[in-house]
């Protein structure tokens, strides 16, 4: 069953550069990108997250910058990033807030979403300002990304945000309306698929290489992506994005590919946490918070009584009840020299115990997963 987009409440839309950058001109394509505008609003206004990856200061600063055809070197690409950069945000706060939308730019690299640190502070981030009701634009951080760290294509990058802050869905705008059996230039007997339930190496042959010099990624990369986004609860849809409003056109049954994960984002988050992550550290409970901790709460340092073991913000602990049974495993929100001066304190403590603000939590309860 074709899923529908009206049902998901997160959604996460990539825009590559061939899309929103007139490739002869070297300029942004104003109308294009105020229509995809439109159908954010429209998405907005019903109270969906949404947030952007998008491709496209490299693209517009090389023309900016007078910069030849062609393949740019590292040290290129990252000055005309810098110089794109810039452009890009402006023209989507102009863009969204024309619908009295706030926008606002991020830029990572690979570790902000691998390194569990740095993750956990990009995951705040975004999803505080999806709880401000703004819109995320998320690019990959090229002026200082190298060739030996950096994501390569934004289809991967999409996919490791929309996992990371829980997106039910991510929409990949491409120039074309999904995943074909072959490559439907040079093959006519080509079949489009509306559906894949699951990657297999079958699927994975059928991908292409790169289709343009503006755009570092391709079908291969899309399906790629769509590995990563299925592994962490996050439905993938390949669409054709050229026209007017596409992401309208995919909510009235455009043409499209979805890639389905048979799992959903929460329950994926908590797995990962529970299976995938070696313990640095315990954290001991009174009675109270053990019963909080099963009702579905967060894990507050007023019910620790004692931690075990040396660990850094992000890290993977034990719980533990006063008896010792182990009731699950959580992404701890400080240290281990943090947790001993705060545990047994009630939240309202923690600036004055530690000089900074700091989190009520211990571990929130959508980093905690319980056995």
């Amino acid at each position: 069953m074709i899923p529908a987009l009206e049902e998901f409440r997160r959604v996460v839309i990539k825009v590559g550069s061939a899309l929103l950058v007139d490739r002869n001109a070297g300029r942004l394509r104003h109308a294009w990108l105020a229509a995809l505008a439109e159908d954010i609003a429209e998405l907005h206004g019903r109270g969906v997250d949404v947030l952007v990856v998008s491709s496209g200061s490299i693209a517009l600063g090389r023309t900016v910058l007078g910069l030849p055809p062609g393949i740019l070197r590292l040290e290129e690409s990252q000055g005309a990033a810098s110089v794109g950069q810039i452009t890009l945000a402006r023209h989507w706060a102009e863009a969204l807030g024309h619908h009295g939308i706030v926008a606002g730019q991020i830029l990572v690299t690979p570790q902000d979403t691998e390194e569990r640190r740095r993750y956990l502070n990009a995951r705040a981030t975004v999803l505080k300002l999806l709880e401000m009701r703004a819109v995320p634009v998320v690019n990959e951080n090229d002026t200082v990304a190298t060739s030996e760290i950096r994501y390569g294509d934004n289809d991967r990058l999409a996919a490791r945000v929309a996992t990371m802050i829980d997106a039910d869905v991510l929409v990949l705008f491409s120039d074309i309306d999904g995943l074909y059996t072959a490559p439907p230039q040079s093959d006519p007997d080509a079949r489009h698929l509306p559906v894949v339930e699951r990657i297999t190496p079958e699927i994975e042959a059928m991908a292409g290489g790169p289709a343009s010099e503006l755009s570092r990624g391709g079908m291969r990369t899309k399906v790629e992506a769509a590995k990563i986004a299925a592994s962490g609860g996050t439905h993938l849809v390949i669409a054709d994005g050229r026209g007017k409003n596409p992401l309208k056109a995919v909510r009235e049954g455009a043409r499209c590919t979805w890639f389905l994960s048979g799992s959903t984002p929460t329950a994926a988050r908590k797995t990962w946490i529970a299976g995938s992550l070696e313990p640095r550290g315990t954290l001991t409970i009174d009675a109270g918070a053990a019963k909080a901790l099963l009702g579905g709460a967060s894990l507050l340092p007023v019910g620790v009584r004692a931690i075990e073991g040396s660990f850094s913000r992000g890290d993977a602990v034990m719980i533990r009840d006063p008896e010792g049974r182990v009731l699950g495993r959580g992404l701890v929100a400080y240290d281990s020299a943090e947790a001993a001066l705060i545990i047994g304190h009630p939240s309202a403590r923690i600036p004055a115990l530690l000089n900074y603000p700091g989190r009520a939590w211990m571990v929130h309860r959508d980093d905690l997963a319980m056995f």
